[in-house]
């Protein structure tokens, strides 16, 4: 359920700002809203700070774990931003002396100073590139001595009486020798592994510095509330939204603190946070929503409900093992006896166990546990066996893979006209009062006209599992749909819907047939799963053998729960915020509540 919000203005005066900050921070209810850009030199000043520590945050939690120093946190960050710019030094440093050390290689080992002492003397000596074709012939009185050769380049020593200058490329002799290069190039790469060993050092004070940034992040959100706050005269005043079941302790907290406050209902034009309060069975969902970032607006539906039973029933036709579900019932329950007490651990841990029982009772009826032939099950196994969802053949008692393809297709296809006529049929409901309403009611109609076009396009007439509507019903209700959409969209004035209600329908249809990815990415699944049991067998499991048969098994199957789950982020969720909800009007454009109150503190 989305909770109602209400509009507070909240005003005091200047000399009571903090005091009116702090207790409102304590309060944890109020989202706020800037009446002004914030902007000042104690908000940069903070802003500056957050990006001081969280730099050094950065640096200490990509170090292994150690024992903490105990030194000050001040200090603690100032020495982490001593040793930052200590390896930018040495990192600059050390490139510059590797190009130096590469520049002069092709003139092998030698002193510079002696070209000062030969220049002292009245010789002229320069080192030069000269291109291997079309080399320059040496002046009068000056000789060349080649030192080394590359494919296309000479490198030479150029020796003359007298001042002298060759068209190619002279080099800048350097100011230390070959040898005296690498030895600065080691001593620079040590101090930086002394430098990273000194990093190391203050690893184990992560905790400290996560403080630290929390409260700098906490001091940049009071300083962004403090300096976007509205003046008018000698007051000044702050704007926000609140759950309207708090609006009581907001009037108490101002009757004791002396401010003065308005309650306006939400207009029309404005863009309230989205606060969600779910019961605790529709609760999990919450995880995949804080993973995708998104929240349905204010004036949307809270789809949290259908979000989590459909994407439940995805995750099992996507995974379509049971082997695997109880793989992944194993492993949720050892993370919740692991994560005992961690709260926020929970959610997700409760939506994959939901998720996990679907796929169990999926891979159950469809006889798939870790891609093993149905007949090759136990008598037990076999028993909860689906004959519709394997294909099983009265006359011949056998299993036909194209009769239980159709059929999971069929069951596919009845899931998304299902889907997409509770998105409408909740809208139908919520327009009721009005002619828009019609518009719902004609998609709901030419969903289920479209669906029966589809059965016969995708599976065929003679593979469908159910009585086929005849055509002149199967146009009448496509049309009636489309007639009753027109008059919606007359009614509403909306003639732009007119232009495009052709390929809406288009569209509608497409969104049907884009559940058969829910059969595919199952298929594909024990394809792949059937695949490695092949394979494995192939090698058998008798004496050495069986090390590499052992092995592509638990390399096969975990690539292809890998595949598995990238397929629910996938289709899964896709499924849900984008065919679902396009048809619910959810745009997920909505705005997360985030109460003015400390980074760490929970809500009340």
């Amino acid at each position: 359920m989305i909770v109602k919000m209400k509009k507070l203005t909240l005003l005091c005066t200047p000399a009571r700002q903090e005091q009116t900050l702090d207790a409102l921070r304590d309060l944890k209810v109020v989202h706020v809203e800037h009446v002004q850009p914030p902007d000042g030199h104690d908000l940069e000043k903070a802003r500056n700070h957050l990006a001081h520590v969280q730099r050094a945050q950065e640096v200490l939690n990509a170090q292994p774990d150690a024992d903490p120093t105990g030194k000050d946190p001040d200090q603690l960050v100032d020495t982490v931003w001593e040793l930052l710019h200590r390896e930018k030094e040495l990192k600059e440093s050390l490139q510059a002396l590797e190009h130096e050390h590469e520049r002069i290689a092709p003139f092998g080992e030698f002193d510079p100073r002696a070209f000062n002492k030969l220049n002292q003397s009245g010789v002229v000596a320069k080192l030069y590139e000269l291109p291997t074709k079309d080399t320059p012939e040496a002046p009068d009185g000056v000789a060349i001595t080649e030192i080394s050769s590359s494919k296309n380049t000479i490198y030479v020593l150029a020796v003359a009486r007298e001042e002298f200058t060759l068209p190619a490329h002279e080099v800048r002799i350097p100011d230390q020798s070959h040898s005296e290069l690498h030895r600065h190039i080691e001593k620079t790469k040590k101090a930086l592994e002394a430098n990273a060993a000194a990093f190391q050092k203050y690893a184990g004070d992560k905790k400290l510095v996560d403080e630290i940034v929390d409260k700098a992040t906490d001091e940049v959100r009071y300083q962004e509330v403090q300096k976007g706050m509205g003046a008018q005269a000698s007051i000044i005043y702050l704007q926000g939204f609140y759950p309207v079941d708090r609006e009581d302790d907001i009037a108490t907290a101002a009757a004791e603190h002396g401010w003065g406050y308005t309650f306006e209902e939400v207009g029309d034009d404005e863009q309230p946070p989205t606060l969600l309060r779910n019961p605790k069975w529709v609760k999990p969902i919450q995880a995949v929503l804080d993973v995708i970032g998104v929240v349905p607006g204010y004036k949307e539906l809270d789809v949290s409900a259908l979000f989590l039973i459909f994407l439940s029933i995805f995750f099992a036709f996507l995974i379509g093992d049971a082997g695997y579900g109880l793989l992944f019932i194993g492993l949720t329950v050892f993370g919740k006896v692991k994560s005992k007490g961690n709260a926020a651990a929970q959610p997700g841990l409760n939506l994959l166990l939901i998720m996990s029982t679907c796929c169990v009772i999926f891979g159950a009826l469809t006889g798939n546990y870790f891609g093993i032939p149905t007949d090759s099950l136990p008598a037990p196994l076999q028993l909860l066996v689906s004959d519709f969802m394997t294909g099983m053949q009265a006359d011949t008692g056998l299993r036909d893979a194209n009769v239980s393809a159709n059929n999971i297709m069929f069951i596919c296809f009845v899931i998304g006209a299902v889907h997409i006529t509770i998105a409408h049929t909740w809208n139908f409901i919520r327009k009721i009062n009005s002619f828009a309403c019609l518009s719902d009611l004609g998609w709901i109609l030419s969903t289920w006209g479209l669906f029966f076009l589809v059965l016969e396009m995708v599976i065929g007439v003679d593979a469908i599992p159910v009585p086929m509507m005849p055509k002149p019903v199967l146009g009448g209700l496509v049309g009636t749909g489309a007639g009753l959409i027109l008059i919606s969209l007359l009614a509403s004035k909306a003639y732009f819907g007119l232009v495009t209600l052709a390929l809406d329908l288009i569209n509608n249809f497409v969104d049907i047939i884009s559940y058969v990815r829910l059969y595919a990415v199952g298929a594909a699944s024990l394809a792949i799963a059937v695949a490695f049991n092949e394979m494995a067998l192939g090698i058998g499991f008798k004496g050495l053998g069986s090390i590499g048969a052992a092995l592509i098994l638990f390399l096969g199957h975990g690539l292809n729960i890998i595949l598995c789950a990238m397929g629910i982020l996938v289709h899964g969720i896709r499924l849900n915020t984008l065919e679902f909800s396009g048809h619910a009007g959810v745009e997920w454009g909505g705005i997360h509540y985030n109460p003015f109150k400390k980074k760490n503190e929970t809500l009340n």
